[in-house]
């Protein structure tokens, strides 16, 4: 299906996923207009595509977009965009064929009122919208920073004037959410650690802007990266609060300036905390839902800092295929796939794809830029339809480059995009409206943390899959920027009357969004452990509060007093354990539990080491077989895997009510 989006200008972002005969308006316009006098229309794909790709991307017809580079390397920029362009009209012309479908979503008109209710919904705030009070809300207001609040405060502001504008019921005045304090500080630039709800700026207040310091993250650009300068990232502060903030008056630069070398991308380190790293795979379900929560909140925060509008569609509810391969929500396929493979986090037939191609197409020359044949495609598709899930289709006669274009095809077709509908103009406006690489990977890691289970579980598979044909470069002739211009467009398209300059630096900024996906994947799955210390502080709150209510109901009350008059003597407590030390579970192991005095040193690792030492000789074939991780379970934590370069006190101190189990790593 189609989905147009209307963006800055006269650019329009559309979202392809293919169900029905589909053409990309404009395209074909432009490429007509490249054919010489006295060929007519229908004689318009006699001209090899390339050549009319070239042409478009001549000075005659649209000049190629600005990159910062020397005259010498023009031709190997519009080489570049050609594989950009090579690819959209490969997904046109296969349309066109009838192999794939599209419909056009229509996106519904919205106030900003319904907009910002939209967005409160989103962040679990749903009872400010509601007036009821609930716990799990209240929770996460108290565990809010300064600028994390001030994004809830402004968002329910723009609600509340847009209902009494439309004389609706009554609404809450934004004091009786936050509090009033008469000494709530202002916004200043420097590091905070999460502060009550009421110390936030008030209406009327105005925060406190800093310039930018010639040492600041904000001096980490693309056009200044190099392999021999290395930046450590830290992620112990949220990215809103530790951010300097541009004076009004500077304005961000309207044409960014993209360097195709993978030595203008520089190099991140993270820096790990006491508690180690942790992916988004090693916290419970309820726990990431909670990260999803504050990312929002921390993304939009940290967009408003900039001075950058954060955009979201509202789109309708499209529902796509319920069974199948292709053309079917990713959460479908999957609850379709566990049946037949309990926990599979990939859909199955995206990992066989990938598999196909990691096992006999990586060293393939132009691979994912040499289309297959398009009858072979179609007839691939048709037969993996019908037999895919009998184990009756026959692997070996795919070609590789015919897998490729399969890969790609699953992608388009998704009913809603890998990257969903609500953040595509996010994605898009954190390399056009932000200059500097740090401040990008950082939106780029916050829109990471919001997509759903499904998205990015599939997502980090296609990227891990794009690194791996990345580094076999030298027999497959393609870069990082080649693979970059050849996914973007199954990702993002753009389109318009004709490829003018515009809209050819609009498909250099999506093809600029897939290489930071790739380059920086390993940085982006990983929770930062601001978010994860303000789930901690979200479920102590939830708790206390749990507590409080406990102990106000009568009926407890009289069972307490009831309790405590039979009571000869005092209960000894559950466990004679003393401080800093743990008893540490291990069931698929001989000995099943240990109690391990920590010290300041001891790390996860040596912990898991003492229970390999003392089990060694009685355990079995399989659990040798299995990654096994030390996992932090209940007190203010669901369950977290921990990292092996964790250092134990500190988690403990961090969570003295959890319990501490060996067990398999989930994958």
């Amino acid at each position: 299906m189609t989905m147009e989006m209307k963006d800055s200008g006269s650019v329009v972002l559309t979202a392809y996923h293919p169900h029905s005969p589909a053409r990309i308006p404009g395209m074909e316009q432009s490429f007509v207009q490249d054919i010489p006098t006295g060929h007519s229309p229908t004689s318009r794909k006699s001209l090899p595509r390339c050549r009319r790709i070239n042409r478009m991307l001549s000075s005659e017809s649209a000049p190629p977009p600005a990159f910062s580079r020397s005259n010498s390397q023009a031709s190997m920029d519009s080489t570049s965009m050609e594989d950009f362009w090579c690819e959209v009209e490969s997904i046109k012309e296969s349309s066109e064929d009838g192999s794939e479908e599209a419909t056009l979503l229509e996106f519904k008109p919205a106030d900003e009122g319904e907009l910002e209710a939209e967005w409160l919904q989103d962040v679990g705030l749903s009872t400010l919208i509601s007036g009821a009070e609930e716990e799990d809300g209240q929770a996460l207001l108290s565990t809010l920073t300064r600028t994390q609040a001030a994004a809830v405060q402004k968002r329910y502001n723009t609600y509340t004037q847009t209902l009494r504008k439309k004389n609706k019921h009554t609404v809450r005045d934004v004091r009786d959410i936050f509090g009033t304090n008469d000494s709530a500080p202002t916004f200043e630039t420097v590091p905070v650690s999460p502060v009550p709800s009421n110390g936030i700026q008030l209406p009327g207040q105005k925060p406190v802007w800093k310039s930018v310091s010639s040492n600041s993250c904000l001096d980490c650009g693309l056009d200044k990266g190099s392999p021999s300068v290395t930046e450590e990232l830290s992620y112990e502060v949220s990215f809103s609060e530790s951010i300097t903030i541009l004076p009004k008056t500077q304005e961000w630069p309207k044409n960014q300036r993209f360097k195709k070398e993978d030595s203008a991308l520089p190099k991140f380190i993270v820096r790990k905390s006491r508690f180690g790293l942790t992916e988004v795979g090693d916290l419970s379900a309820e726990d990431m839902k909670k990260i999803r929560y504050l990312s929002l909140i921390e993304l939009t925060a940290f967009y408003d800092a900039l001075g950058v509008e954060l955009k979201r569609n509202r789109a309708e509810r499209v529902r796509g295929r319920e069974n199948g391969l292709f053309g079917v929500p990713l959460a479908i396929l999957l609850e379709n796939d566990q049946r037949k493979v309990p926990g599979i986090k990939v859909p199955l037939i995206f990992q066989k794809l990938l598999l196909k191609l990691e096992e006999t197409g990586l060293e393939t020359e132009g691979i994912l830029r040499v289309p297959g044949s398009a009858s072979r495609v179609k007839n691939l598709h048709q037969e993996l339809e019908a037999k895919f899930y009998e184990d009756t289709f026959d692997w070996d006669q795919v070609r590789n480059n015919d897998a490729a274009g399969l890969l790609k095809m699953f992608v388009r077709e998704l009913p809603s995009p890998l990257f969903t509908v609500e953040y595509l103009p996010a994605f898009i406006t954190l390399v056009e409206k932000i200059s500097k690489i740090k401040l990008q990977l950082q939106a780029l890691h916050l829109l990471i943390m919001l997509l759903p289970e499904a998205n990015r579980d599939t997502a980090k598979a296609f990227l891990q899959f794009l690194k791996k044909v990345v580094a076999n470069e030298g027999k497959n002739k393609m870069n990082l920027w080649n693979v970059s211009m050849i996914v973007a467009p199954n990702l993002f398209i753009y389109k318009g009357k004709r490829a003018n300059q515009q809209e050819m630096q609009a498909a250099a900024t999506t093809a600029h969004i897939v290489r930071l996906l790739i380059r920086y994947q390993d940085i982006l799955w990983t929770v930062p452990s601001f978010l994860i210390s303000q789930v901690r502080k979200m479920n102590e709150a939830a708790m206390n509060n749990s507590k409080r209510q406990l102990m106000f109901d009568k009926g407890v009350r009289k069972l307490l007093r009831r309790k405590t008059m039979e009571r000869d003597r005092p209960e000894r407590p559950e466990s004679d354990i003393p401080e800093g030390v743990i008893r540490v579970y291990a069931p698929l192991h001989s000995k099943v539990s240990m109690a391990i005095q920590l010290n300041s040193q001891t790390k996860a690792k040596d912990i898991l080491a003492r229970f390999h030492c003392e089990n060694s000789c009685g355990s079995s074939q399989t659990m040798r077989r299995q990654i096994q991780s030390l996992h932090e379970i209940g007190g203010n934590i669901g369950q977290h895997c921990l990292d092996p370069d964790a250092y134990m006190l500190d988690v403990y101190r961090a969570n003295p009510q959890a319990e501490w189990v060996i067990k398999p790593k989930a994958t």
